[in-house]
C-alpha cells in the first residue's frame, strides 16, 4: 500500500460523503471521480459502509486504477466479497493481479474452495503461484505476513546495472519500496542489502558487491514467529527485513507496516486475555452482539466455577465464622488485596515477555525479584490492615491475624503473579492466559485458606 500524505486531516472523506451522494444521484460522475481523485484510500475505505451497494459498485467503477486497489486492501473482508461477487471479471482480474502478495494472501485464505478456484482462472500464472506459496504457511509466521514482491539485486551488477533493473522494476509496480534493496548470488541466496542513496552516490560501474551492507544478522526465518519478528524490528529500528528459507535463500520482505499491524493485533489480544475475554476480530461495533455474549461469558463461567471454591473455603470453616462472626467483615479487603497485588505482577510479567524484556530463562530472577517485592508490600499492607481491624474490632488478636494473613497473601501473589505466566511461556502457551481475573481468582482461593489457618493459630476460641 502507497503511503497516504501525513497532513490530510483524518476523515476527510466524510466531509464529501454528502455532495459525493448527490453527484451520485445527479449522474455527474466527472465530479465524483474528482472528488475521489483527491481522497486519500484509508479515508475512503474507513467510510466506505455510509455508502448504498448500489453506490459503491459506481464508486469502485469511478476509481483510478491503482487508487482501486488500495482501497480494496483496506476495506474489510465483507466488503471486499462483495465487490469481487459484483464486478465483471476483468475488474476483479485487475484488482487480484495488482493487489500486494501479502494482502492477496490474506483475502484467499477467507475464501471457499470454489471461490478460490474461479478466482484463480482470473489471475496471471505467476500471481497465483505466489498466492498458493504463500497460501502454506501458518498464520502467525513470518512467511504468512511477508510480500514477495521486491527488487532483488545481483552481487556481480554493476550501481549502473541495478539502478536500470529498478527502474524497470517501478515501471510495473508503481508502490515497490526500492530504498532498501537486497543482494543475492547466483542461487538466490541473501548476501547483503543496498541502500539506495548509496547505489545513487557510487561509480556506474561499482560493483554491487563492493556497495552492499552485510545482512548476517539482520534476517528472519520464514518460519519465524510474527512477534519474533517484530521484536527484531524493533532491536535493529528497521524498515524494512528479508525473509529467507533454511537454504538461506531470499523468500520475500517484510515491511514495518506490516509489523505495525502485528503489533496491534498482538496487544489488542494480550488485553483481551489480561481481561478474561476470548479475542474478537471484528471491531466493536461491527461484532455480532450474540458473538460477543459468548467470547466474554466464556471466561466468566469458567471464573465462577473456580470462584465458586472459595464459598466451599467459607462453608468448611463455618464453626469459626460462628464463633466470630468479625472473621467475614475483612474477607473482602484481604482478597481484594491479594488479587490486586497478583494482577500487578502479571500485568508487569506479561508485558515484560511481549516486549522482550525478559525470557524464560530469567525466571528464578524474575520470581526472586517479584517475591521480594512482595515481602515489602506485604509488610507494609500487613501494618496497615493491623491498625484498620485494631481501630474497628478492638481486637488484637483479631488484628494480628488479618495482618499476617494479608501479609502472607500479597507475598504469594506477587510470586505467583510473576512466575505463572513465565511457566506457561515455557510449555509454549500465551502468557497472557494468565489473566488478571484468572490470578485473582487462584489468590482468592489461597488467600481465603492462609486466612482460616492463621485466624485458628492466633485465636484461641476457633476450633
Amino acid at each position: 500500500m502507497s503511503d497516504q500524505n501525513n497532513k490530510t486531516p483524518p476523515n476527510i472523506a466524510r466531509l464529501f460523503i454528502p455532495e459525493i451522494k448527490t453527484l451520485l444521484e445527479a449522474k455527474k460522475f466527472s465530479g465524483v471521480k474528482t472528488i475521489l481523485s483527491e481522497i486519500p484510500s484509508i479515508d475512503i475505505a474507513e467510510r466506505w459502509h455510509e455508502f448504498s451497494e448500489k453506490e459503491k459498485q459506481l464508486i469502485f467503477k469511478m476509481l483510478a486504477a491503482d487508487l482501486a486497489v488500495e482501497v480494496f486492501e483496506f476495506l474489510e473482508f465483507e466488503e471486499q466479497s462483495f465487490l469481487l461477487n459484483n464486478l465483471d471479471n476483468q475488474e476483479v482480474s485487475n484488482v487480484l493481479n495488482e493487489m500486494s502478495t501479502d494482502d492477496r494472501a490474506d483475502l484467499f485464505k477467507d475464501l471457499p474452495p470454489e471461490v478460490i478456484k474461479k478466482f484463480f482462472r482470473l489471475m496471471k500464472k505467476e500471481e497465483v503461484e505466489d498466492v498458493r506459496e504463500l497460501m502454506t504457511y501458518e498464520e502467525g509466521t513470518a512467511g504468512a505476513i511477508m510480500n514477495t514482491d521486491f527488487a532483488e539485486l545481483k552481487r556481480e551488477m554493476s550501481a549502473r546495472a541495478a539502478i536500470l533493473k529498478l527502474q524497470d522494476s517501478l515501471s510495473f509496480d508503481h508502490d515497490l519500496d526500492i530504498t532498501s534493496n537486497f543482494v543475492t548470488d547466483a542461487d538466490g541466496k541473501l548476501l547483503g542489502v543496498v541502500q539506495l542513496p548509496d547505489l545513487m552516490k557510487s561509480p556506474p560501474d561499482m560493483l554491487i558487491k563492493n556497495i552492499m551492507e552485510n545482512v548476517e544478522f539482520i534476517k528472519v526465518d520464514e518460519y519465524t514467529p510474527e512477534e519474533d519478528a517484530a521484536q527484531i524490528f524493533k532491536r535493529y529500528d528497521l524498515n524494512i527485513a528479508p525473509v529467507i528459507n533454511k537454504s538461506n535463500e531470499l523468500v520475500g520482505i517484510i515491511t514495518v507496516d506490516d509489523i505495525v499491524d502485528v503489533m496491534e493485533q498482538e496487544a489488542t489480544e494480550d488485553f483481551e486475555k489480561i481481561a478474561a475475554v476470548l479475542p474478537v476480530e471484528e471491531p466493536y461495533m461491527e461484532a455480532d452482539f450474540f458473538k460477543l455474549v459468548w467470547k466474554r461469558s466464556f471466561w466468566l463461567v469458567l471464573l465462577v466455577v473456580f470462584e465458586s471454591m472459595s464459598a466451599c473455603i467459607l462453608k468448611m470453616n463455618h464453626l469459626a465464622i460462628n464463633n466470630m462472626l468479625a472473621l467475614t467483615f475483612f474477607v473482602p479487603v484481604l482478597i481484594a488485596m491479594g488479587g490486586n497485588a497478583g494482577t500487578q505482577s502479571a500485568t508487569i510479567i506479561i508485558r515484560s515477555l511481549a516486549v522482550g524484556d525478559i525470557g524464560v530463562k530469567d525466571f528464578l530472577k524474575v520470581v526472586f525479584r517479584e517475591s521480594l517485592l512482595g515481602v515489602c508490600m506485604g509488610l507494609i499492607l500487613a501494618v496497615v490492615g493491623s491498625v484498620i481491624v485494631s481501630l474497628m474490632e478492638n481486637n488484637w488478636h483479631l488484628s494480628l491475624a488479618v495482618g499476617i494473613s494479608m501479609g502472607v497473601t500479597v507475598i504469594l501473589a506477587a510470586t505467583l503473579g510473576a512466575g505463572l505466566p513465565i511457566i506457561f511461556r515455557k510449555f509454549k502457551l500465551d502468557p497472557a492466559l494468565m489473566s488478571g481475573p484468572l490470578i485473582a481468582t487462584i489468590v482468592d482461593i489461597v488467600g481465603l485458606i492462609i486466612y482460616f489457618k492463621v485466624a485458628q493459630l492466633i485465636l484461641p476460641i476457633l476450633p
